[in-house]
C-alpha cells in the first residue's frame, strides 16, 4: 500500500529549480571599521584602491510544490524577470561600493553580496519559495546562502 502512495502522481510532489545568471562588477574590499594598514593585511591586493573586477556567475535556487495543473515548481519566465530587477538591473556592470547605496556601508565580499541577493530575492518572490542563492566569484571561490 505505501509502495502505490509512493508513485501515485496526485501526492504533493515538492522539487527545486535553480537559474544561473551572469554579471560583471567591480568592487573594493574595504572595512571603514579597520585602519588602511589592517586592510591591506586583511584583504590583500582585493584593497586596492581602484577595486578589481569580477565575472560572478550565481544560481538562484526555489524550491515548492509542483502544481498538478502546470507541473511546475514556478514559471521560469517569472523567476527570468525577478532576477533581471533583483541582480542584472542593479549590479551589472556596476561599481558595487559607489553604485549600490547597501554597499555603502557594508563591506561588499561575496558573502554579502549573497546577503544582499537573498534579502531583495525574498521581497519579490513567492512566501518560502528562495531556497538558495550560490556566487561564483571565481571558478575556485563559490558562496552559498539558505538565509540563515
Amino acid at each position: 500500500m505505501a509502495e502505490s502512495a509512493k508513485s501515485d502522481s496526485s501526492a504533493d510532489r515538492v522539487g527545486y529549480i535553480t537559474r544561473v545568471q551572469s554579471f560583471s562588477a567591480c568592487h573594493r574590499l574595504h572595512s571603514a571599521l579597520l585602519s588602511d594598514e589592517e586592510n591591506k593585511e586583511v584583504f590583500g591586493k582585493c584593497n586596492n584602491p581602484h577595486g578589481h573586477g569580477h565575472n560572478y556567475k550565481v544560481e538562484v535556487m526555489v524550491r515548492g510544490k509542483i502544481d498538478r495543473v502546470t507541473g511546475m515548481v514556478m514559471n521560469l519566465t517569472d523567476l527570468k524577470r525577478h532576477i533581471e530587477d533583483v541582480i542584472m538591473t542593479p549590479l551589472d556592470h556596476k561599481n558595487l561600493d559607489k553604485d549600490v547605496p547597501y554597499f555603502a556601508t557594508v563591506v561588499s565580499t561575496t558573502e554579502n553580496l549573497a546577503v544582499y541577493i537573498w534579502d531583495n530575492m525574498v521581497k519579490v518572490l513567492p512566501p518560502d519559495a528562495l531556497y538558495e542563492i550560490k556566487i561564483y566569484e571565481t571558478d575556485k571561490n563559490i558562496v552559498t546562502y539558505r538565509g540563515e
